[in-house]
């Protein structure tokens, strides 16, 4: 689960948060607008990036409108889980 920011002046991902239902996200800006997905694109080739994987490997499945998006990351498991421990720092 990832929260996005569109516009966010740049691309980055700034570590983990835990929402007020308990929930943790990876939050996320990019400088791209929402406008017809262009975040939504910069999001997957910014977790692409950040985890090593190839772009085709990350997919959007859900909330493509919605500010809180589902990400389905395809790749071995270890190294995803390493990369993604290096980002989540909790608030």
């Amino acid at each position: 689960t990832v929260r996005l920011t569109p516009r966010g002046g740049r691309d980055a991902l700034e570590g983990a948060e835990r929402r007020a239902d308990g929930t943790c996200t990876l939050k996320a800006r990019v400088r791209a607008s929402p406008h017809e997905g262009e975040a939504n694109t910069a999001l997957v080739k910014l977790m692409a990036s950040a985890l090593g994987v190839p772009a085709r490997a990350v997919n959007l499945v859900g909330g493509a409108t919605a500010r809180i998006k589902q990400l389905k990351i395809a790749g071995p498991p270890a190294e995803l889980i390493a990369a993604l421990e290096k980002i989540c720092v909790m608030e």
